[in-house]
């Protein structure tokens, strides 16, 4: 631990390098001339090196004075900055909060969290969003994002943190399977009627399909049920319309009542990648660094 007294000394030292003299030095640091001089001759005689030219007019740094002066300045800073960070944590939660959310999995599994965390901070004000579009952080005044999917890479305004990636399953049920039968592998899913996920102006509905040890690959699913509603397509599979895949988030409530069952269990795989995003501008604010740490663990699904 350094000692406070040597803290002292470079205050005293980088105070008067900066303003010229003893005397405008005390001036700002509310001492007198003569403590900030014994000061700096103290830190002198421990540095065993001589740190200003003295003469009747003004002091000046000494070449090892000049490279001393800008270690403390930045060891200085750097101390600030410390400080201002702890400060920060201690401080509560307060003001608005701009979160925004994928629609349904915000909806089931992230707005539980934040009502919990609402109501240990009631001075803080949410103002939560629910899209499946990739919002402007900067642009939306948006504190925090959960995304599902993202960018190879990230802007470089904003923080994200990796939080695991869902598990996809194959779900149907029990209604279906008794009157079309349980698929074994993943070619018997070609006789079977799929319930996929899908929007008229997106992608081609498809299934992720594992191989083996490597990486999943997709496989394009025709003569569908296309619902651009992931609850919706709960619902449709458990009205007995199909198969499909599900993320493990999606179809717990289903799971759990029996409404639907898991098929093909050797074809779960990884689905896409979940992500907490923030304005790196703002993430020392007490209510933006609080709502990362509490998602940030609460969310983490690997």
């Amino acid at each position: 631990m350094i000692p406070s007294e040597r803290l002292k000394g470079i205050e005293a030292f980088v105070t008067t390098a900066d303003a010229g003299s003893f005397t405008a030095a005390a001036d700002r640091l509310n001492l007198t001339a003569s403590a900030v001089g014994k000061s700096v001759a103290r830190l002198e005689a421990r540095l065993r090196t001589r740190l200003f030219e003295r003469s009747t007019r003004r002091l000046a740094l000494t070449d090892a004075g000049s490279a001393y002066y800008r270690t403390c300045v930045r060891v200085l800073a750097e101390l600030q900055e410390a400080e201002a960070v702890l400060a920060a944590q201690r401080q509560e939660p307060v003001g608005r909060l701009r979160v925004d959310l994928p629609a349904t999995f915000g909806r089931r599994v992230a707005l539980p969290l934040l009502l919990q965390f609402a109501r240990r901070h009631p001075q803080l004000r949410p103002y939560v969003s629910f899209t499946d579009r990739f919002v402007d952080l900067a642009e939306e005044g948006i504190d925090v994002a959960v995304r599902i999917g993202g960018p190879q890479q990230w802007a470089p305004g904003l923080g994200h943190r990796h939080l695991g990636a869902e598990r996809v399953i194959f779900c149907a049920s029990p209604q279906y399977l008794e009157r079309r039968g349980t698929p074994l592998t993943a070619d018997d899913l070609a006789q079977h009627d799929a319930v996929a996920y899908g929007r008229a102006d997106g992608e081609p509905p498809a299934w992720r399909i594992a191989q083996g040890a490597g990486p999943a690959s997709l496989r394009p699913v025709d003569g569908v049920m296309a619902l651009d509603s992931a609850e919706a397509q709960v619902d449709a599979v458990a009205a007995g319309f199909g198969i499909a895949q599900l993320a493990t988030w999606l179809a717990a409530d289903a799971l759990r009542d029996g409404r639907v069952v898991e098929v093909l269990p050797q074809l779960a795989t990884e689905g896409l990648p979940l992500y907490l995003v923030w304005p790196l501008s703002k993430q020392l604010l007490p209510k933006v660094d609080a709502v990362v740490e509490m998602l940030g663990e609460s969310l983490r699904i690997v």
